[in-house]
C-alpha cells in the first residue's frame, strides 16, 4: 500500500484536495489579497468528504478554499463525494498509476479529485503541496486506526508513513507559519475595516476647458468634480448606492437673451444645451447626495431598480453605445452629454423604479437581450399641487434590447412624458416648475420647450418619443454605434412640434495601450424641426445643430486616465447665422 501511495504521490501531484489551495494561500501573502478572499474564486479539490487539515499536536490548520468558475459543472451537486476512481473522467484503467490511485480513493478515501470529476494528474507540484497532501492521507489513516479498522493498515506501512511525515516536517511547519501569518493579517484587516457590507468607490475629475469660437464671454476655465460612492450589499447580489458629489463644472455661455424681435419673431438661444459636458453639473463644490438607489436581483440575472434621488433612465435600461457611454458617469466615456447616449434616455429622471428582465445572455460589452420598463418622477418629494410622485413631471419608458453573440445589438425604445410649464424635455429629471428652458441638458432651447416660441407664454408639454439604437463590433479593435430619436411634442391647448436627433460613432478600443480608446462621433442634437401651433411665428430658425466630437482617453495606469478632445457645433441655437462653437477639453480622471 505504501509503495502505491508513494508512487501515486510522485507521478500524480494534483491528487491532493488542498494542494492548490495551500499553494494559492502561500503565494497570496498580502493583506489586500486576503481581504478580498471572501469574494475570490479559487480552485478546490476534495479530500475525503471534507477539507483536509494539517494536524500537529494541539494545533489544527483549516484550509478554506473556494470553487473556481471553470470548475463549476451542470451537475446538481458538484461537491458530491467521489467514491470510485471510475468517476474521475480523466483517469483511465490503462494509466500505469491507476491501481495506486484506486487504492487511495476506494480503500483509504483520502483523495477525491476536483468537483467537476477530473483528476489532473499531469500537473506539477512543490514540496509544500506534497507535504499538504501527505498530511491529508495521514489524517485519514489515523481515522481508520481510531475507528477500529486498524486491520486495514499494516505496521510497516505506519512506520513508513511516520518516516515520510518526519521527512516533510520542515515544509509542514513552514506552511503552518505562513498561513498563521495570513490569518493574523486577515484578523487585523477585519478589526480595522470600514464595514463588512460596504465598499467605497471614488472618482476625481480635473478638467481644463476653453472655447475657441467667436464668443468672447467664454474664457478658459479649470473645473473639478468629486464623487464618493458607498456601495453596500446585504446579500452579496444586491447593491445600495449612496453617492456624495461636489463640483464646479459650469455650462459654457453660448446664448443671447430671448426677446421679441421687431417683426414679432423671437431671437433663439445660440447653442443653449449643446455645451453641457458629461461630467456636469455644478454644486459650487458643496457636498450633496446626488444619487441614492438600490438594485436587487429577480429571476436570476434580471434586476429591480429603485431610485430615491438622482436616478436616470439608463441606470436600469441598457443604453448601448459602447465606449462612448460610461453609464452616465462622465469620467471615462465621451466628453459631452449628447455623445454618451441617445437623448431619449435624458427624458425624465429623479425618483423612480425600473426593471431589466434578461431574456438571453450575451457578452459583457453589449450586455444581455432584455426587456426594460421604467417610471421616473421629477418632483416626487414635493407634496404640493402639480408635483409629487404621480401628479407632476414624469416619464414612462419601455425598451426591447436584442444582442447577438456580443457583436451586434439593436434596441427599440418608447417614452411617454409630461413636462410642466418651463421644464425642459431633455432634463434628466432636473426638478422644479417655472424654470427657464436651460433646465434641458442636451439640445436647443426650442427642442427642450417648443412653447417658448409661442406668443402668449409658455405651456405644459406632453411628449411621445420613438428611438432606436444599434451597435456593431467589427472586431476587438473597431466598434460602430448609432442612434435616432423622434419626439412628438404636444403643447397643451396650442398645437404640436417635431423634434429630431441622431448620431453615428466609431470607437477604437485599446488603441496605443490597453484600456485606452479613441472615439469619433457626428450627429444632430435635439432640434425643433416643425411647429404647428396657435401663436407660432410664421418662420423660425430650424437649422440642424450638427455636433462633431473626437476624444482620446489614454489610460496612464489602472487608476488614472487623461482625455484630450474637441467638440464642434454648427448652427448653434438652430440658427445658421450664429457662429460655430469650438470647445477644447482636457479631462483627467482619478479612480480609487
Amino acid at each position: 500500500m505504501i509503495k502505491d501511495l508513494w508512487r501515486s504521490l510522485l507521478v500524480s501531484p494534483a491528487i491532493f484536495g488542498v494542494v492548490l489551495a495551500v499553494s494559492a494561500a502561500v503565494t497570496a501573502a498580502s493583506a489586500t489579497e486576503v481581504s478580498q478572499s471572501r469574494f475570490a474564486k479559487t480552485p478546490r479539490l476534495l479530500v475525503a468528504d471534507r477539507p483536509a487539515t494539517l494536524a500537529s499536536d494541539a494545533n489544527t490548520l483549516d484550509l478554506v478554499v473556494h470553487e473556481s468558475e471553470e470548475d463549476k459543472t451542470s451537475q446538481d451537486d458538484p461537491m458530491a463525494q467521489v467514491t470510485s476512481v471510475s468517476q474521475l473522467r480523466d483517469v483511465q484503467p490503462t494509466d500505469w498509476a491507476f491501481q495506486a490511485l484506486q487504492s487511495l480513493v476506494e480503500r483509504y478515501g483520502c483523495i477525491a479529485g476536483y468537483p467537476n470529476g477530473t483528476f489532473r494528474g499531469n500537473r506539477a507540484m512543490t514540496r509544500y503541496e506534497f507535504a499538504a497532501g501527505l498530511n491529508a492521507c495521514l489524517d485519514r489513516v489515523n481515522e481508520l486506526i481510531s475507528s477500529g479498522t486498524s486491520d486495514l493498515v499494516r505496521k510497516e506501512d505506519i512506520i513508513t508513513l511516520r518516516r515520510l511525515q518526519q521527512e516533510y516536517a520542515t515544509e509542514l511547519t513552514a506552511l503552518r507559519g505562513r498561513v498563521d501569518n495570513l490569518e493574523a493579517q486577515t484578523a487585523q484587516l477585519e478589526a480595522n475595516q470600514f464595514s463588512t457590507t460596504t465598499k467605497l468607490v471614488g472618482e476625481v475629475i480635473f478638467a481644463l476647458v476653453n472655447d475657441f469660437g467667436n464668443y468672447p464671454n467664454d474664457n478658459a476655465v479649470f473645473e473639478d468634480r468629486v464623487r464618493l460612492d458607498f456601495q453596500t450589499s446585504f446579500t452579496g447580489q444586491d447593491t445600495l448606492h449612496t453617492r456624495l458629489a461636489a463640483g464646479n463644472v459650469q455650462r459654457l455661455n453660448f446664448h443671447n437673451s430671448i426677446t421679441p424681435g421687431a417683426n414679432g419673431q423671437f431671437t433663439t438661444y445660440d447653442g443653449e444645451g449643446s455645451t453641457i459636458l458629461s461630467f456636469s453639473p455644478s454644486t459650487d463644490n458643496s457636498v450633496a447626495v446626488d444619487w441614492l438607489s438600490y438594485y436587487f436581483p429577480v429571476f436570476g440575472h434580471s434586476q429591480i431598480y429603485i431610485a430615491a434621488t438622482g436616478g436616470v433612465v439608463n441606470d436600469i435600461v441598457p443604453a448601448g453605445n459602447p465606449y462612448f457611454n460610461d453609464g452616465g458617469d462622465g469620467g471615462n466615456g465621451a466628453l459631452s452629454v449628447f455623445a454618451q447616449v441617445n437623448p431619449i434616455y435624458r427624458i425624465g429622471g429623479g425618483t423612480g423604479i425600473g426593471t431589466n428582465i434578461v431574456l438571453g445572455k450575451s457578452g459583457t460589452t453589449l450586455g444581455d437581450t432584455s426587456l426594460s420598463l421604467a417610471y421616473f418622477a421629477d418632483n416626487a418629494p414635493i407634496p404640493q399641487g402639480g408635483a409629487g410622485l404621480f401628479n407632476g413631471d414624469y416619464a414612462a419608458l419601455g425598451q426591447f434590447n436584442f444582442n447577438l453573440n456580443d457583436r451586434f445589438s439593436i434596441a427599440a425604445t418608447y417614452s411617454h412624458s409630461y413636462h410642466s410649464t418651463g421644464t425642459g424635455i431633455f432634463n434628466a429629471g432636473a426638478p422644479g416648475s417655472s424654470r427657464t428652458p436651460f433646465s434641458g441638458i442636451v439640445g436647443t432651447a426650442q427642442a427642450n420647450d417648443p412653447s417658448i416660441l409661442l406668443a402668449g407664454g409658455q405651456r405644459p408639454v406632453v411628449t411621445n418619443s420613438y428611438g432606436g439604437e444599434v451597435a456593431f463590433r467589427l472586431n476587438k479593435q473597431i466598434s460602430l454605434s448609432g442612434f435616432v430619436d423622434k419626439t412628438s411634442a404636444r403643447i397643451i391647448g396650442r398645437g404640436d412640434g417635431d423634434i429630431w436627433t441622431y448620431a453615428v460613432g466609431v470607437a477604437f478600443p485599446d488603441l496605443g495601450k490597453e484600456g485606452s480608446v479613441l472615439g469619433l462621433v457626428a450627429g444632430v442634437e435635439p432640434t425643433l424641426r416643425g411647429l404647428r401651433a396657435v401663436g407660432a411665428p410664421a418662420n423660425f430658425a430650424r437649422s440642424n445643430v450638427y455636433h462633431f466630437e473626437g476624444f482620446y482617453r489614454y489610460q496612464l495606469s489602472d487608476n488614472i486616465s487623461v482625455t484630450p478632445g474637441v467638440i464642434v457645433l454648427t448652427n448653434p441655437g438652430q440658427n445658421g447665422r450664429n457662429n460655430d462653437v469650438i470647445i477644447g477639453t482636457l479631462r483627467t480622471t482619478f479612480t480609487f
